[in-house]
């Protein structure tokens, strides 16, 4: 990223023009992403539908990528750019390790995915937002930690729990009843695919199980022992008993009152 912004510096993504429009641009915008920590690290997740304005895109784009063995990325906003990001994110981090020999620093990483999304400010500006949640472990503090941001750059580390996107907020609710510190990765993994329920059920951009098409939402786990995407078998069995269960429960399930 340094060597393009000092050689060809329209060449970076967020230094390209764009052509005089009006009105909103139309682009494929991807939508919620959530993530929990547990004791053994963090669970990254998303949903699969993109949306362009009031249409559905596309049902199974997948917004959830590894940033490198021990990080990972969801994306939200704008989805083309997103990738591009995630792309160039990806590389940094690879070359850093090629160069120094060693892996940088979690929250190296964040401070450099800060960078990034500043630099896209100006299309940001234009309609084309990135809005990326930041999760991975580790291993000076022994522990899985979560980044969010917003579009000038500006980093929070999150505690337990996050979400961003179009359907956050319903899916933070959920989040708020099912979130415990003693959590295992199972149940964290089983706790996000509610929360995505959650967020489908009363967001329209939001996708939730789509048991017909046998498309389910990307998990991921990050653990000392590194990346991890579950498998669609192992999604497909937690998404088939939350879809069960709001059989009966309809609202999902309920949380102990004080």
């Amino acid at each position: 990223m340094d060597f393009l912004g000092a050689h060809t510096p329209a060449a970076l993504p967020g230094n390209r023009a764009l052509p005089p429009v009006q009105g909103a641009v139309e682009a494929p915008h991807g939508t919620t992403i959530v993530a929990v920590t547990f004791p053994g690290g963090v669970v990254l997740a998303g949903d699969r539908r993109a949306t362009m304005g009031n249409m559905i895109a596309q049902r199974d784009v997948e917004k959830v990528f590894p940033a490198d063995e021990f990080s990972a990325i969801g994306i939200a906003g704008t989805a083309g750019v997103a990738v591009e990001m995630v792309r160039l994110f990806q590389l940094e981090l690879e070359h850093f390790e090629k160069v120094e020999g060693a892996q940088l620093s979690l929250e190296g990483k964040a401070n450099r995915l800060s960078t990034m999304i500043r630099s896209n400010l100006g299309m940001a500006m234009q309609g084309l937002a990135v809005l990326p949640l930041f999760a991975g472990w580790d291993p000076a503090r022994e522990k899985g930690r979560i980044f969010s941001y917003d579009v000038t750059g500006g980093r929070t580390e999150e505690r337990g729990f996050a979400t961003v996107g179009s359907g956050s907020v319903f899916a933070r609710g959920a989040l708020k009843k099912l979130f415990t510190d003693e959590l295992t990765e199972e149940q964290a993994a089983t706790v996000v695919v509610q929360a995505l329920y959650d967020a489908a059920d009363d967001d329209s951009a939001t996708g939730g199980p789509d048991m017909t098409r046998r498309i389910y939402p990307v998990v991921t786990s990050i653990t000392d022992e590194g990346f991890r995407r579950l498998t669609e078998a192992e999604v497909s069995e937690i998404a088939r008993s939350v879809v069960d269960r709001r059989l009966e429960l309809p609202d999902g399930p309920r949380a102990s009152v004080l």
